[in-house]
């Protein structure tokens, strides 16, 4: 015979139970907030209101929120700590999700169990680049001209913790050689500074620096990924070029607090991936330099788990920690 209050108890949780499948299937009946943790009219910010836009014309209002600050730390807190109810979602990347908990010493959210992965959306290649007067032609060339001037070869980025640093400093480490940190305020100057040749080489995105290689202002040695880039066919890969473990990618997704309904998640899930396989959105990202990564909750869970342990080594290997 069960007390009253355990009766009361499981009434309770089967009322709550069955609440939480009720406002599952009624999702969305009000506006979603997409919290980007980056300022409005950056290649986040646009990416994010693509997602948002599709999401919008199928679902209702999903508004874009920008939570700038402290490298996107602030808006990546604000939904860790949101009601888990699909109505306050993230538009997570490489440097909020991977690459922000191995730098920041008071970050008050983890990456792995505070957020709930719903979809991936994109990922963007990394290119290693030179300024054309430095005496290499493939990372070989550049590995042993450093090695030849340790400490003369400097690198910028846009600044300490950011994917950039951590790629050059990951390809540091795997070659061997003693190449200086330039940090700049923002990516911007860092290529200017290389174009200039006040650096020597820089690691970014490819379809930033694509205009500039193309016009040969900067010499590509390899694509940070497993296999070539179509608009960059003849650079070699990384693996080709005798570094195989340097890969690196700016990727992004949507995640939403820990506790998030299941059904939510897959509704979500299901409908950004459709939004992906439509030419129009294919054709976007191509333009910001990205393609479209379609898959499920779980194999985005297994990348965002698989990347904070790999840069989280990188960083435990450097004197760098922020607050």
């Amino acid at each position: 015979m069960l007390t009253k209050r355990q009766l009361l108890t499981v009434c309770t949780g089967a009322w709550l139970a069955n609440s939480s499948i009720v406002r599952a299937q009624d999702y969305p009946d009000r506006p979603i907030r997409l919290i980007v943790p980056f300022p409005a009219g950056g290649p986040t910010d646009v990416m994010a209101r693509l997602v948002a836009q599709h999401l919008a014309a199928t679902l209702g209002s999903v508004v874009v929120e920008n939570k700038a600050g402290a490298g996107g730390v602030i808006g990546t807190r604000s939904v860790a700590t949101a009601e888990a109810d699909g109505y306050t979602l993230l538009f997570a990347g490489t440097s909020t999700l991977a690459i922000n908990p191995a730098v920041y010493r008071d970050l008050r959210y983890d990456p792995v169990t505070s957020f709930v992965p719903i979809a991936m959306v994109s990922t963007s290649p990394f290119v290693l680049v030179v300024n054309p007067s430095v005496p290499a032609h493939s990372v070989g060339e550049l590995v042993s001209y450093a090695r030849a001037n340790p400490g003369k070869v400097n690198f910028g980025s846009a600044g300490i913790g950011t994917t950039p640093h951590m790629t050059a400093e990951l390809f540091k480490s795997l070659t061997g050689i003693d190449i200086v940190h330039v940090p700049y305020k923002g990516g911007a100057a860092a290529i200017t500074d290389v174009v200039g040749g006040q650096t020597q080489m820089t690691f970014e995105l490819t379809a930033v620096l694509l205009p500039l290689i193309r016009a040969g202002k900067l010499r590509p040695l390899a694509v940070a990924t497993e296999a070539r880039e179509a608009d960059l066919s003849e650079v070699p890969t990384m693996r080709e070029a005798g570094v195989p473990g340097c890969l690196a990618s700016s990727w992004f997704g949507v995640v939403g607090p820990a506790g998030t309904p299941v059904r939510i998640v897959e509704k979500l899930n299901a409908e950004i991936n459709r939004g992906l396989r439509s030419a129009e959105i294919t054709a976007s990202l191509a333009r910001l330099g990205s393609r479209p990564k379609i898959g499920t909750p779980g194999e985005f869970a297994a990348l965002i788990a698989a990347e904070v342990l790999r840069w989280g080594n990188v960083a435990r290997s450097l004197p760098i920690a922020v607050n």
